[in-house]
Protein backbone atom coordinates (compact mmCIF):
# COMPACT_ATOMS: atom_id res chain seq x y z
CA UNK A 1 0.00 0.00 0.00
CA UNK A 2 1.27 3.26 -1.19
CA UNK A 3 1.79 5.77 1.89
CA UNK A 4 1.85 9.38 0.85
CA UNK A 5 -0.02 12.29 1.59
CA UNK A 6 -2.25 12.17 -1.35
CA UNK A 7 -2.37 8.73 -0.81
CA UNK A 8 -3.43 8.68 2.66
CA UNK A 9 -5.95 10.70 1.85
CA UNK A 10 -7.43 8.60 -0.35
CA UNK A 11 -6.94 5.47 1.73
CA UNK A 12 -9.04 7.80 4.65
CA UNK A 13 -12.16 8.64 2.45
CA UNK A 14 -12.11 5.33 0.97
CA UNK A 15 -12.76 3.60 4.08
CA UNK A 16 -16.28 4.87 4.18
CA UNK A 17 -16.85 2.27 1.96
CA UNK A 18 -15.67 -0.73 4.53
CA UNK A 19 -13.25 -2.21 2.01
CA UNK A 20 -12.48 -5.90 2.72
CA UNK A 21 -9.10 -5.30 1.06
CA UNK A 22 -7.58 -2.43 -0.47
CA UNK A 23 -4.16 -1.90 -2.66
CA UNK A 24 -3.61 1.17 -3.51
CA UNK A 25 -0.45 1.63 -5.85
CA UNK A 26 1.30 5.39 -7.03
CA UNK A 27 1.73 4.22 -10.78
CA UNK A 28 3.32 8.80 -10.83
CA UNK A 29 6.61 6.56 -12.06
CA UNK A 30 5.35 5.34 -15.34
CA UNK A 31 4.24 8.25 -16.67
CA UNK A 32 5.84 11.14 -19.06
CA UNK A 33 6.42 14.01 -16.70
CA UNK A 34 7.27 12.36 -13.53
CA UNK A 35 9.49 14.09 -10.94
CA UNK A 36 10.60 12.43 -7.73
CA UNK A 37 7.28 13.07 -4.79
CA UNK A 38 5.02 13.36 -7.64
CA UNK A 39 1.36 11.92 -6.83
CA UNK A 40 -0.66 11.87 -9.62
CA UNK A 41 -1.11 8.29 -11.26
CA UNK A 42 -2.53 5.66 -8.98
CA UNK A 43 -4.33 2.29 -9.38
CA UNK A 44 -7.02 1.12 -7.09
CA UNK A 45 -8.00 -2.60 -6.16
CA UNK A 46 -10.84 -2.45 -3.24
CA UNK A 47 -12.93 -5.45 -2.27
CA UNK A 48 -16.22 -4.83 -0.29
CA UNK A 49 -19.59 -5.51 0.29
CA UNK A 50 -20.85 -2.52 -0.50
CA UNK A 51 -20.51 -3.72 -4.13
CA UNK A 52 -22.94 -6.48 -4.43
CA UNK A 53 -26.10 -5.84 -6.66
CA UNK A 54 -23.91 -2.66 -7.85
CA UNK A 55 -22.77 -2.69 -11.75
CA UNK A 56 -19.12 -1.41 -12.22
CA UNK A 57 -20.13 2.33 -13.47
CA UNK A 58 -21.74 2.62 -9.84
CA UNK A 59 -19.15 1.10 -8.51
CA UNK A 60 -16.68 3.69 -9.85
CA UNK A 61 -19.51 6.03 -9.10
CA UNK A 62 -19.31 5.28 -5.02
CA UNK A 63 -15.31 5.45 -5.51
CA UNK A 64 -15.73 8.99 -7.57
CA UNK A 65 -17.97 10.34 -4.97
CA UNK A 66 -15.40 9.87 -2.02
CA UNK A 67 -12.05 10.99 -4.28
CA UNK A 68 -14.06 14.07 -5.68
CA UNK A 69 -11.89 16.66 -3.51
CA UNK A 70 -8.41 15.10 -4.78
CA UNK A 71 -8.92 14.83 -8.50
CA UNK A 72 -7.44 17.07 -10.76
CA UNK A 73 -11.02 18.41 -12.26
CA UNK A 74 -11.54 19.52 -8.72
CA UNK A 75 -8.55 21.18 -7.86
CA UNK A 76 -6.58 18.25 -6.57
CA UNK A 77 -3.86 16.02 -7.22
CA UNK A 78 -5.06 12.93 -8.66
CA UNK A 79 -4.72 12.95 -12.34
CA UNK A 80 -5.78 8.91 -13.04
CA UNK A 81 -6.90 6.66 -11.11
CA UNK A 82 -7.41 3.14 -12.03
CA UNK A 83 -10.35 1.35 -10.80
CA UNK A 84 -10.81 -2.13 -9.93
CA UNK A 85 -13.51 -2.77 -7.42
CA UNK A 86 -14.57 -5.87 -6.74
CA UNK A 87 -17.38 -7.81 -4.21
CA UNK A 88 -16.10 -10.12 -1.78
CA UNK A 89 -17.23 -13.47 -3.82
CA UNK A 90 -15.97 -12.10 -7.30
CA UNK A 91 -12.27 -11.68 -5.75
CA UNK A 92 -9.80 -14.33 -6.45
CA UNK A 93 -6.54 -12.19 -5.59
CA UNK A 94 -6.53 -10.33 -9.11
CA UNK A 95 -4.24 -7.35 -9.89
CA UNK A 96 -4.65 -5.80 -13.26
CA UNK A 97 -2.53 -3.74 -14.98
CA UNK A 98 -3.39 -0.33 -15.29
CA UNK A 99 -4.17 1.29 -18.91
CA UNK A 100 -1.80 3.11 -20.46
CA UNK A 101 -2.19 6.94 -20.01
CA UNK A 102 -1.04 9.13 -22.94
CA UNK A 103 2.64 9.88 -22.56
CA UNK A 104 3.11 6.75 -19.76
CA UNK A 105 7.01 5.60 -20.67
CA UNK A 106 6.86 2.15 -21.67
CA UNK A 107 9.87 0.17 -20.60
Amino acid sequence: MTTTPTADALTHQLQELQPQHMELVNESMNHAGYFDGKESHFKLIIVSETFEGKRLVARHQLIYDRANSLLTSQGGQIHALAIHAYTPTEWQGQNPESPLCAGQNVQ
